[in-house]
């Protein structure tokens, strides 16, 4: 199978590109930026992978779609907490990107795209948790409006030329390959600091709630999602459950055997309250889930952070 991986050296590219590679009749085509962020995928050595280094901002960078049967759209200019800065800017970014993406889609015959879109910004804050696919989309960031437009325009694009398409609207992903930066990834960012002996940022009194799922289980779901067929095409995708801020605290704190610093700022308002996935259409096609315990995703985490970071 030829596999196309736009915005691919990002921590969800890094594990999904891993996985794919142990097919070796699949022909990986990764696509990002700037060819040193491809880093980690580099020193897999992978005789089925080629990396293209592209922002795909010209009408030939679209070449790359050239006899693709999936393309994975990973590609996102912003992230939730601050997407609320630059509305105009990041929807041209995405949105308007995302529709050219699509065109060329379209032209190129590609067989079908995978948008990694967002359960935890979809939803906005007034429907009540587990969140099924077909709670009301009402988002509180440009972030999570951007992502529903996208979906939309999948669908628009699917009714008018028949692109098939698969929506993972994915929790909250954490482990190896994920950048420890705050920026995105409570659970990675903490177990870090955790391990450095570095204070612990938390915005509220850690009550908000949230799904988090390891990157191993995402991306086992995600490739059942992506080569099923049934009458869905957008998919939850959680551990179905919710943990707090303050749990997650605690269990990192059981998991590594340390007490961790913890300092608390202003909530913010771009924090959904509580947020957490219904993924009962997940297991009714693809079987349970069987996600491994946050205490386990901790531990495995850890050991890649103290292996390959510190």
């Amino acid at each position: 199978m030829n596999i196309l991986i736009l915005g691919a050296s990002g921590f969800i590219g890094t594990n999904l590109t891993i996985k794919l590679a142990e097919n070796i009749n699949n022909k990986i085509t990764l696509v990002d930026k700037h060819m040193e962020y491809f880093s980690n995928i580099k020193k897999f050595n992978f005789s089925n992978v080629r990396i293209i280094e592209s922002s795909l901002d010209q009408d030939e960078s679209f070449n790359v779609l050239e006899n693709q049967d999936v393309v994975y759209h990973l590609v996102s200019t912003n992230v939730p907490t601050t997407s609320n800065q630059y509305i105009s800017y990041d929807i041209q970014a995405n949105v308007l990107f995302s529709a050219n993406l699509f065109d060329a889609c379209v032209q190129k015959k590609v067989k079908k795209v995978v948008f990694v879109s967002s359960g935890g910004t979809v939803y906005g804050k007034e429907a009540s948790c587990p969140l099924p696919e077909n709670t009301p989309t009402n988002p509180i960031t440009s972030y999570g409006i951007q992502k529903i437009t996208i979906e939309k325009l999948l669908y628009l694009y699917n009714y008018m030329y028949g692109l098939d398409y698969r929506i993972i609207r994915l929790a909250n992903p954490y482990g190896p390959y994920q950048r420890p930066n705050g920026v995105l990834g409570v659970v990675t960012t903490f177990t870090y600091k955790a391990l450095r002996g570095e204070e612990i940022c938390v915005y509220g009194d850690g009550s908000v709630i949230r799904d988090f799922i390891y990157i191993d289980d995402a991306i086992r779901a995600m490739l059942n999602i992506v080569n099923g067929e049934n009458k869905h095409r957008i998919f939850n995708l959680g551990c179905g459950y919710g943990v707090s801020i303050k749990d997650v605290i605690e269990t990192i704190e059981k998991s590594l055997n340390l007490k961790v610093k913890v300092i608390f700022r202003n909530a913010r308002s771009v924090d959904v309250p509580i947020n957490y996935l219904d993924i009962t259409r997940y297991e009714k096609y693809y079987g349970k889930l069987n996600p491994i315990s946050l205490e386990n995703g901790i531990k495995k985490t850890a050991e890649y952070m103290k292996r390959e970071l510190l």
